[in-house]
């Protein structure tokens, strides 16, 4: 990768929880980080910490331009080699009210194929990048409470791991890593019953240490990795009595 672009990095959801922390640390680490979000106050407080390090971006991913915005972000650092894809949403609609539903669908599936699709697309066409996205343990099986949620995530991680086996068979030189969260201390953890409770920081320094790894999937924290082994092999019927 030429031109210094391994040292800069995107952010996209980078106001609050793990994209914030993670934004915090590659700038602790030396990258000049470009950082989105809806809210250009909260992007600008991040900013003032350590103003030479970041640049912002203020705009909604669900938006329709959302792509042409990051690619406008990526012009105006000279390029990047890294971009995390931390923006998402999600409900408990135990009722299965449509407008909870259609919105988590609409910025954790739409925008993020468009979103994805981009990225991958600009680091196949420059030489080399790393994408890497947060999806979630819930994407590996149904959930009752948050249909659309869980439904979502399993859409991205079997879209991350199409564009793994893409760049492998093309020879793109593209990693893709799938950052897979348990329980993380953040607005979009709702509900009882969570355990192993990660801060948003520890979060971010595992996924940093994934990053540099290159790791393909990442759980966080790793102990998730043996959840995740066992709601993969528990039978269908058990499972939705559970």
């Amino acid at each position: 990768m030429s031109g210094g672009r391994e040292r800069r990095a995107v952010v996209i959801g980078a106001t609050s929880g793990i994209g914030r922390e993670l934004a915090r640390l590659l700038a602790a680490d030396g990258y000049l980080v470009g950082v989105t979000g809806r809210r250009a106050d909260l992007l600008g407080t991040l900013r003032a910490e350590s103003p030479e390090r970041y640049v912002t971006a203020a705009f909604d991913a669900a938006a329709s331009d959302a792509a042409e915005r990051v690619g406008a972000l990526i012009d105006r650092m000279d390029g990047v080699g890294l971009v995390v894809l931390c923006a998402g949403t999600g409900h408990l609609n135990p009722e299965l009210d449509a407008e909870p539903e259609l919105e988590t669908v609409a910025l954790n599936v739409a925008a993020f194929t468009r979103l994805a699709g981009f990225v991958y697309n600009y680091f196949a066409g420059c030489g080399g990048g790393h994408l890497v996205a947060v999806t979630s343990v819930m994407g590996l099986r149904g959930s009752g409470p948050a249909p659309a949620y869980a439904a979502s995530k399993a859409y991205q991680i079997n879209y991350l791991e199409g564009l793994r086996q893409r760049a492998c068979k093309r020879r793109e030189p593209v990693a893709v890593t799938d950052v897979r969260p348990g329980s993380v201390d953040t607005a979009m953890m709702k509900g009882e019953g969570h355990f192993w409770i990660a801060s948003p920081r520890r979060a971010a320094e595992v996924i940093l240490r994934a990053v540099r790894r290159r790791r393909a999937v990442q759980y966080v924290t790793p102990r998730w990795r043996a959840v995740g082994l066992l709601l993969r092999a528990v039978p269908r019927a058990l499972y939705e009595k559970m």
